[in-house]
């Protein structure tokens, strides 16, 4: 069983989508497609609060159940760059020697592309080796505006790994 929910964030809105007992995908749309009519799951009730609690700066943690289907690989990837504290930020090379294998950083860069779950597993916060923001499902503009968000809400006075 599959359910859906939409919710309209500060930078877009958001499709969320659930199993029977885990998110599974979590994305910027463009438009929004009819949902099925049905009762509301719990589930994607928590994560539209989290989300909205996110946005409104008080939550830097989720805790409702994800997952994402992936090679053990990618699976690896993103467990690492659910370790990237809130309000900071790391390049591709440094999450790749964080896995072990400083060679690996284009495949660590294609699995980061790969994630489904956007913010709540954060590869909005892996950046260029020069700082640069590079990559990003949902645009580079929300990927700049998540970073200044959680630097501001943090208040950490520069992004560092």
């Amino acid at each position: 069983m599959t359910s859906f929910a939409y919710y309209n964030s500060p930078i877009g809105k958001i499709r969320i989508t659930a199993g029977a007992h885990a998110i599974t995908d979590i994305s910027f749309v463009e438009d929004e497609k009819p949902l099925p009519a049905g009762e509301p799951l719990p589930l994607l009730e928590q994560c539209v609060t989290q989300l909205r609690e996110y946005f409104e700066a008080g939550r830097s943690k989720f805790d409702f159940p994800i997952a994402q289907a992936g090679t053990e690989f990618q699976q690896r990837v993103w467990r690492e760059l659910s370790k990237i504290p809130y309000g900071r930020t790391i390049c591709y090379e440094e999450q790749a020697r964080r896995m072990g294998n400083v060679k690996a950083v284009r495949a660590v860069g294609t699995a980061n592309g790969r994630n489904s779950l956007s913010i709540v597993v954060p590869c909005h916060r892996v950046v260029g080796k020069d700082g640069s923001l590079t990559g990003y499902a949902g645009g580079l503009w929300r990927k700049q505006w998540l970073l200044e968000h959680e630097r501001k809400v943090s208040k950490i006075p520069d992004f560092g790994g």
